[in-house]
């Protein structure tokens, strides 16, 4: 009798045990939700106050100009000043454009951070279509390149939607940035999983804004917008480095360009280089 009571009692043990780890991991999960919809929301709220300055701005440089030229009934206005003040209207009509595909691709974004689509793709020709991509909008005198020391036939389990948007942010940046030499696109297994770097020639990030894309990175309050560097595209890549428990890191100098790094977890297959037969 004392026996059997020995034996419930373990049996009662290790059931308790096994609904206190469930309940654990559920509890863990829940909590982890919650903070990642709070952060989620801290984001737009700083977004919102921030983006109507950066949203005004273009459009009073629009209006301005156009207003001046709509004005001009006697014909005052040379020709030089009216193509000055077109090419002003085409830049800022442009900015305006990207915090607009910026705040949609953000929005969008979000609405799908809870599912992700894994499969298996070869890195080399996703790395390519990249390199094709960003080639419509790089300057003549900027070279674009990849560089890795794995196999061609390497093989990630990644999802391609997020992937994209994360490199091609990067590069874009580079690539607005970067009017002559060279941009880099580097990717290399590290740490069980995926290093990506961009590194490019361009006019690099003034020691003045580093201060604001440091912040932006490590402290979930901090979204700064200004002409030179949005923060929109960053503030995306965080996001999505974030949903996937990786890391983002910027270093630059002014006058000398800029790398962007990020590494995420990731499962890789078939990395060695094929010896010749």
């Amino acid at each position: 009798m004392n026996l059997y009571l020995l034996i419930n009692a373990i049996l009662l043990i290790v059931m308790a045990g096994g609904i206190i780890v469930i309940y654990q991991y559920y509890h863990k999960r829940l909590n982890a939700e919650v903070e990642r919809a709070q952060k989620s929301e801290n984001l737009k709220g700083i977004f919102l106050a921030n983006i109507s300055h950066a949203l005004r701005t273009p459009l009073n440089a629009i209006i301005g100009f156009s207003d001046v030229i709509l004005n001009d009934k006697q014909g005052e206005l040379k020709r030089e000043q009216i193509n000055e003040m077109v090419t002003h209207i085409n830049k800022n009509g442009q900015q305006l454009l990207y915090f607009v595909s910026q705040l949609l691709e953000l929005s969008a974004y979000e609405g799908s951070m809870l599912t992700f689509s894994m499969i298996e793709v070869n890195l080399a020709e996703l790395m390519a279509s990249y390199r094709r991509e960003i080639l419509r909008d790089v300057e003549p005198e900027v070279s674009v390149r990849i560089r890795t020391d794995l196999s061609p036939h390497t093989k990630a389990t990644l999802d391609t939607n997020l992937m994209r948007q994360l490199v091609m942010h990067l590069m874009q940046n580079a690539a607005k940035h970067t009017h002559q030499g060279s941009i880099t696109l580097e990717y290399g297994r590290e740490r069980n999983g995926m290093e990506v770097k961009v590194t490019d020639t361009g006019e690099g990030v003034p020691e003045k804004l580093m201060g604001n894309l440091f912040s932006m990175l490590h402290n979930e309050d901090s979204l700064t917008l200004n002409e030179r560097a949005s923060g929109l595209g960053l503030s995306i890549c965080k996001s999505i480095l974030e949903a996937l428990h990786g890391e983002i890191d910027i270093t630059s100098e002014e006058g000398k360009g800029t790398v962007a790094r990020v590494w995420f977890p990731c499962r890789m297959r078939d990395m060695k280089r094929r010896t010749a037969q």
